[in-house]
């Protein structure tokens, strides 16, 4: 008997999750051997390349305003991936993936302060619940147990960047995904950040990558299976789960970054930022299950997306 589509859609999302949520430990593996933003450039070009052969019949219809969207949409999906890459190479995998999750709980408050948005009562709980949790988890206790701002780590101060322009991204792409079909819009924005990326690489940073077993399985299970097989399944199994379902499956990713990094890396979390991981997907659940934005016809939407991205 065949498998409901339901169903099978279902796990097909929660294998999507699990990618995500691995790629953590295998970028951070494979920054030993490369630069973050070159490592961006070949694995965002290679899933430009396969998105544009897939999705070939659907680029022309795109206007100039639908170009115009998803170039926005590239410029913050480049912004968010190279602040997370780079800050992967000085926090831990779990951390990196659960301040990057809290990029879910911006997007209300971005529409409720920059848009003038409605937000629901449980958006704020969760809101305050997360950005607790953040706080918890990128600055660290000092003397009697106060916080101690002058050792905050760098790298996540970077992430914390990545969440916020992961928000303004998910934001631009609900309201280009209103109007224009989510397939070139989802080749575009690939490939601006990709060319972002080749131009940026030789201008921040001393670009280096070596072909190791790390490094190319990295960019293969990160451009191929977690970008443009990723991208193709979550639009098709979308259409068969509810936003809530969905939503719920998406808390899972940093989740299994934490299982992935625990298993391979040992990394464990103190009680302090065991804490501040707890209340950022207690936040981002509350928020996503519980909270729905009310906003004008006008103003932009964000889509179903998830709650963090891989490294």
């Amino acid at each position: 008997m065949a498998m409901p589509r339901s169903l099978r859609a279902h796990l097909l999302l929660v294998l999507i999750t699990l990618i995500w949520g691995s790629t953590f430990v295998l970028i951070k593996q494979a920054l030993l051997e490369a630069s973050p933003l070159l490592l961006n450039a070949v694995r965002m070009s290679l899933a430009a390349v396969l998105l544009a052969a897939y999705y070939r019949r659907h680029l022309p219809r795109l206007d100039r305003a639908g170009l115009v969207a998803g170039v926005t949409v590239g410029v913050f999906l480049f912004l968010g991936y190279a602040f997370q890459t780079t800050g992967l190479r000085l926090t831990t995998p779990s951390k990196s993936a659960f301040l990057t999750g809290v990029s879910t709980v911006l997007v209300p408050l971005l529409l409720v302060t920059i848009w003038r948005t409605r937000v629901h009562p449980w958006r704020v709980v969760g809101i305050a619940l997360a950005l607790a949790g953040l706080f918890l988890m990128t600055v660290p206790a000092g003397a009697q147990g106060l916080a101690d701002f002058a050792k905050v780590n760098r790298g996540d101060l970077l992430t914390v960047a990545c969440a916020l322009a992961f928000a303004f991204q998910i934001i631009f792409l609900g309201r280009a995904t209103q109007r224009f079909r989510f397939e070139p819009v989802a080749v575009l924005q690939i490939s601006v950040a990709a060319l972002l990326m080749c131009l940026a690489a030789p201008l921040l940073e001393r670009p280096h990558l070596r072909f190791s077993g790390t490094v190319v399985t990295t960019i293969v299970v990160t451009g191929v299976l977690g970008t443009a097989v990723a991208f193709t399944v979550q639009a098709w199994a979308q259409q068969f789960t509810p936003a809530t379902h969905t939503a719920l499956i998406f808390t899972l990713e940093p989740v299994f970054a934490w299982l992935t990094s625990f298993l391979y890396l040992k990394e464990t979390l103190g009680f302090r930022a065991g804490t501040g991981a707890l209340l950022i997907l207690a936040g981002v659940l509350v928020s996503e299950l519980l909270g729905q934005v009310s906003r004008p016809d006008s103003g932009p939407s964000p889509v179903p997306q998830p709650a963090g991205r891989e490294g």
